[in-house]
């Protein structure tokens, strides 16, 4: 055996990492399809000014980013675009919502939305509290 490590980026070693990780969650979980979902708002000339992005597997909504242009936090929107996005998801049949966030970016949104704390990694030097978040159907 030889451990090494690399210092840049090996997209051929980090996609043979995630096709494993895939067999082992196959192997314990069974098939089941990861259905990316997203939710976006455009203005007039068809910018993105905001979005939810995710995906759904085994009755889970992942949420991976969460987004609102600064003119238009403030307006509902972002509000709107995380509840059409859940409508979407229970609609796959999903159970719950996932998704983790900085202490700086939007952890009472998201309880205002009915997530709930279920873990925290406590800020250090250099690095803010990181809360991961749960929302029940």
């Amino acid at each position: 055996m030889n451990i090494e490590v690399i210092h840049s980026e090996d997209k051929a070693v980090f996609d043979a990492l995630v096709t494993g990780v895939r067999q082992h969650r196959y192997d314990n979980m069974g098939d089941e399809e990861t259905i990316p979902l997203s939710v976006v708002a455009r203005g007039e000339a068809g910018e993105l000014i905001g979005g939810v992005s995710g995906r759904t597997i085994y009755n889970n909504f992942l949420i991976e980013v969460v987004w609102v242009e600064k003119s238009a936090r403030g307006t509902g929107l972002g509000r709107r675009l995380m509840l059409r996005a859940e409508e979407e998801a229970k609609k796959r049949g999903c159970l719950a919502a996932q998704l983790d966030t900085l202490s700086f970016q939007a952890p009472m949104f998201y309880r205002k939305l009915g997530f709930e704390s279920v873990g925290v990694v406590p800020g250090f030097p250099g690095s803010p509290e990181r809360y991961f978040m749960l929302k029940k159907y």
